[in-house]
């Protein structure tokens, strides 16, 4: 008798569902506003930003926030390509009229840059 033989394969209890489905994420660019709507689980609502040409920055020493323009990525960890084609994650390192700033928020699902200076 073989050993392969006694060997059984599991079976599979489920197919996959709908909602385990996933998307491709949103790549933000620099340059003018582009956003969209989408409908995520329980009738959540996220943003997707396509592009986007100002961030909401905060400066730890005044305690405040300002609305500035991007002018270009720096540096980019997730991938850093992303620095040639200016595309925008969270924990992108980005040259404002301000300065240096680091991302804070998901620009592909909250729909805003929110930066804090460096």
């Amino acid at each position: 008798m073989a050993l392969w033989q006694g060997v059984r394969r599991r079976k599979v209890r489920k197919k996959k569902r709908k909602f385990q489905m996933g998307r491709e994420h949103t790549e933000t660019l620099v340059g003018e506003r582009r956003a969209k709507n989408i409908r995520a689980m329980g009738g959540a609502v996220k943003t997707r930003l396509y592009a986007e040409m100002y961030a909401n920055v905060y400066d730890p020493k005044i305690k405040k926030s300002k609305k500035v323009k991007i002018l270009s990525v720096i540096e980019n960890r997730a991938n850093p390509h992303y620095v040639r084609r200016n595309i925008i994650t969270r924990g992108a390192i980005v040259e404002t009229e301000l300065g240096k700033v680091r991302v804070t928020s998901r620009p592909g699902q909250n729909g805003t840059v929110n930066a804090v200076l460096i």
